[in-house]
């Protein structure tokens, strides 16, 4: 009798399990747990991917992204990845429809009853899929149930619309690597620094293996658990017969060999592709706007094909630490010989916590390092820090080439390419331009003697090394190309400032309105960018860019051009002549010049026109130098203006000049960039001739002479317009008579910055 009624309540408790589960099932096929997607929706599923940024080589520089990912095709899927794929996830994917009925055998039999963690999981490659798309929400004690429900019906359903190897290649496009990489060309990236299609077989086994957990079996952190899986997934592979088990074994005893790259922390051009950022979203906003159409930059999978020269990025980069390293040893020996730190520490009035040392990881020329240090500790290493930028473009089309904003995108990204600071002596080749343009000619003489201004302030400005002569006249050319100061505020006074700060304007730097002297000296704020693109209008014949180019062309995911350069605007700013004058005056600067170490230090044969800069207090050090085919700007010191060298160490010389110095060498020695930027100057023949006059000429009894063999420019009010008369070959008969009597010098050996 009980067997019966035992037999009874068993029959009922099932037919109530099956109606509870049909229900459940039921209830969830019908979306009262939440919607599923139709057939429909599963056509058009498509993933998110990360915008890439290209170099004008077509390397990758940077990425954009709400999740970081890139979408490949079939043909750009190596076959051993997705041999390793299956023989680990999934070994019978391409003989079910989506749910694997033996894999739910075992385990229920073999994890659950037996409690054999190891025998693996019940979800097929398309089920993992679906949860990688949607998620799973939760439900309270039915979350895990629902979910698995769910991803049965959407894997069976994706079965009915997708073909195995879409499946496969959504898979691969959508799965977590850890890090916040998605996708397997992403992971190839940020691992091997390769394409996917490119993997090998133990690569592709690596990064398959970090499906199971993708934080444990990271390679970069744990490199020991990543090569055990490694191992696992080509002895799985081996018994799938997609490798023999001599390759396996053989693979098994390589190691590990990662390439690992992450574009946000360690990209070249970290400070360039941040800019560039903000004009592809303007671009973007104006295509909106224009066409209708929204593209996101974080999620559509753009490519921003860009003008940096990645190449000579590396290079720039690598001069720019190799300099401020070697600097910041000669700054700190100098600091503590001052004691420098103790009258900032009061200055600052840091109480006892700031003094607590601690591990603090810190930026330091060699990377990122812990030490341990206090609070006022970190704080004096950033404040003492020297920086520097560099900005490098082509002046007949804008395009930026170098854009090196700081030390460290990811630490310090505040881009010191965009901070105007003090311009000293790099200004003066825009006052001379100024004073060529109203009529002045390079052979004109100015006065190279001490003055006190008493209209402003009792100003009275010295030349750089203190030198100076009552009874000399310096040439302007010698003047700009040996950066006199004394001579270049008469040329001021004579030009009259609303001729200068006129040029100026039109040059992009904003020259004050009311007269001030002390602007022929650099008492001007100015930014690298502004500098470098007024510089080119030099080098490309009186032509000014409206704005530097960052961007060449933008497509879509498809490779579609949605937007594309068209050129940039240019300006005729100032005559050809008065552009060739300036050139040749500044190749004399760095052939005699203040320039003269880029020949002297760093062998530059090229033809180079440069100009130094030193801020007055030596905090901000400069170097413009420039060919017809590249202008190349130097920045150095340090975030506050109120931290310096003391002395010569802090000129321009010294901190800037070296730096173009290695990159100009390094492009002189690389044939490929040599032919991009090494470019000679064509002088008409007038503009060498318009330089051919002694560097100064001294009054006195000599000068009397000179004065009446009319060698001498007439010191009259007109000094715009000098007519001499006599042959020169008479002139130099004559005048070589009276040199030899009273000692004429042709050449000043006065230096200045």
């Amino acid at each position: 009798m009980w067997v019966k009624r035992l037999l009874k309540y068993l029959v009922g408790f099932f037919i109530l399990s099956l109606l509870f589960l049909g229900l459940f099932l039921g209830s969830v096929y019908i979306g009262i747990f939440g919607p599923l997607p139709d057939k429909q929706d599963l056509i058009g599923i498509t993933n998110e991917q990360a915008s890439l940024v290209l170099s004008n080589n077509g390397n990758l520089i940077g990425k954009y992204f709400a999740e970081n990912r890139t979408n490949i095709s079939w043909e750009e899927t190596p076959q051993n990845l997705v041999d390793a794929l299956i023989a680990t996830e999934d070994k019978r994917f391409f003989e079910h429809q989506g749910i694997d009925s033996r894999s739910y055998l075992r385990v229920f039999f073999k994890t659950i009853l037996l409690g054999n963690k190891s025998s693996g999981g019940g979800s097929t490659i398309t089920q993992q899929l679906v949860k990688n798309l949607y998620g799973r929400n939760s439900h309270s004690f039915l979350s895990m149930p629902v979910s698995k429900v769910k991803e049965a019906i959407i894997a069976s359903r994706m079965e009915d619309v997708l073909s195995k190897e879409e499946i496969i290649l959504l898979y691969l496009n959508s799965v977590p690597f850890g890090e916040e990489v998605y996708g397997i060309q992403a992971a190839a990236k940020r691992y091997f620094d390769k394409n996917a299609i490119d993997l090998k077989v133990e690569e592709s086994a690596v990064l398959v293996g970090m499906l199971k957990a993708n934080t444990y079996y990271n390679p970069r952190l744990h490199p020991d658990h990543a090569t055990n899986r490694r191992n696992q997934v080509l002895d799985l592979m081996a018994n799938e017969d997609f490798i023999t088990v001599e390759k396996a074994n053989k693979l098994k005893e390589s190691v590990l060999d990662l390439n690992y790259t992450n574009y946000q922390l360690e990209s070249e051009a970290g400070y360039f592709v941040y800019q560039v950022k903000k004009r592809a979203n303007a671009i973007l906003e104006d295509l909106q706007n224009s066409q209708d159409k929204p593209y996101s930059l974080k999620k559509d999978g753009l490519r921003i094909y860009t003008t940096i020269d990645i190449k000579l990025q590396k290079i720039a980069n690598k001069a720019a630490l190799k300099q401020i390293s070697r600097m910041q040893v000669l700054l700190d020996k100098e600091l503590a010989q001052y004691g420098t730190r103790k009258k900032w520490e009061k200055i600052k009035n840091l109480d006892s916590d700031w003094k607590k040392k601690e591990n603090r990881a810190i930026l330091t020329f060699n990377g990122i390092e812990t030490q341990n240090i206090s609070k006022a500790d970190s704080l004096w290493h950033y404040y003492k820090m020297l920086n520097a930028a560099v900005l490098a473009t082509d002046p007949n089309t804008g395009a930026v080439l170098v854009w090196t904003g700081g030390n460290n995108f990811r630490y310090l990204p505040y881009d010191l390419i965009l901070a105007e600071r003090q311009m000293a002596s790099t200004i003066k080749p825009f006052i001379y331009t100024a004073a060529l343009e109203a009529g002045f000619e390079p052979c004109n003489y100015f006065d190279n003697s001490l003055k006190e201004y008493e209209d402003y302030e009792n100003w009275k400005p010295e030349n750089y090394d203190k030198s100076h002569s009552e009874e000399m006249k310096v040439a302007m050319w010698y003047a700009l190309s040996h950066s006199l100061n004394l001579p270049t505020v008469d040329l001021y006074f004579e030009t009259g400032h609303e001729e200068v700060a006129n040029t100026c304007r039109r040059l992009g730097l904003d020259a004050p309105y009311e007269e001030t002297p002390s602007l022929a000296l650099g008492a001007l704020d100015a930014s690298l960018y502004d500098i470098v693109k007024a510089y080119g209008s030099f080098a490309n014949n009186g032509f000014l860019v409206d704005e530097l180019i960052m961007i060449e062309k933008i497509t879509d995911a498809n490779g579609q051009i949605i937007y594309e350069n068209k050129g940039v605007e240019k300006s005729k700013i100032i005559t050809s002549t008065t552009s060739e004058q300036i050139t040749a005056m500044l190749e004399l600067a760095i052939n005699e010049g203040t320039g003269i170490r880029m020949r002297n230090t760093y062998g530059i044969k090229t033809d180079l026109a440069g100009k130094t800069g030193t801020a007055q207090n030596y905090s901000d050090a400069w170097f413009i130098s420039y060919t017809p085919s590249i202008v190349l700007g130097t920045w150095v010191g340090a975030r506050s203006p109120k931290m310096h060298f003391r002395g010569g160490l802090g000129s321009g010389s010294s901190l800037a000049l070296p730096i173009s110095g290695e990159i100009i060498s390094s492009i002189e020695k690389q044939s490929s960039l040599k032919r991009k930027y090494i470019t000679n100057f064509s002088f008409a023949a007038e503009t060498t001739v318009a330089i051919d006059c002694d560097a100064f000429w001294e009054k006195g009894v000599t000068g009397a002479f000179n004065r009446f063999i009319g060698t001498e420019p007439n010191d009259t009010d007109d000094k715009k317009s000098q007519d001499i008369e006599k042959p020169k070959e008479e002139r130099n008969k004559v005048q070589k008579f009276f040199d030899n009597i009273f000692g004429k010098k042709k050449r000043s050996k006065n230096k200045a910055n």
